[in-house]
């Protein structure tokens, strides 16, 4: 993302057209007056939307200019602020954060056990953890995803959240552009170039259908931590 941050604000400006990635999360992980905590926050988008209805917004980014952008996002909302840090290593207290949100953001299966512990130390008892992926194995999206990562095993991911005891939503949604040349740019950073003219050429139009899954898992209430 840092790269371009230009064409991800584009990006992230077309998704979830229909609001049903957002809902989702509402229903799942309701914010209405918690503090949220977002991990791998980028240069900021979501927090604003977050700020509409939470008590407080803690955004935590390891990239220093993406820090810097989304600190300018939110100079003007009060009960929003952003940290230089971590998934590991959040530079939050114990039992702080109502929700723990993460899209598209170092959670992507094997590997992010860490984040999990974590996300576990910073929620409150009753807490949820919330964590927003992209759908591989459904639409022609996650074909493209897969042709352009073809290491990455969705079914393993799945798997791995279940272990971890997540629940798991599939949300369908669409991304929507302003124009062709955006959706053009927004594709050429997400694939390969072959698979991103691929994808451009099989994109009539200005929209696209793009699935997610939405993973979360709350902690246990009454929980007496040692």
């Amino acid at each position: 993302m840092w790269r371009w941050p230009e064409v991800y604000e584009r990006e992230n400006e077309a998704q979830d057209a229909t609001g049903a990635l957002w809902d989702t999360v509402a229903e799942l992980a309701p914010y209405e007056g918690a503090d949220v905590v977002d991990v791998g926050c980028g240069d900021g988008y979501h927090l604003p939307r977050f700020a509409q209805r939470a008590r407080t917004v803690v955004g935590v980014e390891p990239h220093a200019p993406l820090v810097a952008r989304a600190r300018e996002r939110v100079a003007g909302l009060p009960t929003c602020r952003v940290e230089e840090g971590s998934a590991a290593a959040l530079p939050l207290p114990d039992d702080s954060a109502d929700v723990v949100h993460a899209r598209t953001a170092y959670f992507f299966g094997p590997g992010c056990e860490p984040g999990l512990a974590e996300a576990s130390r910073v929620l409150r008892p009753g807490g949820v953890l919330v964590v927003v992926d992209l759908d591989a194995t459904r639409h022609s999206y996650g074909a493209w995803m897969r042709a352009s990562a073809p290491r990455y095993d969705p079914g393993a991911a799945e798997r791995f959240f279940a272990e971890q005891g997540f629940a798991v939503r599939r949300v369908d949604t669409l991304w929507r552009f302003a124009d062709r040349t955006t959706l053009g740019d927004v594709l050429r950073i997400e694939f390969t170039p072959v698979v991103a003219q691929r994808a451009i050429d099989g994109t009539p139009g200005l929209a696209l259908p793009v699935a997610y899954r939405v993973h979360t898992r709350r902690e246990p209430a009454g929980l007496v931590r040692p």
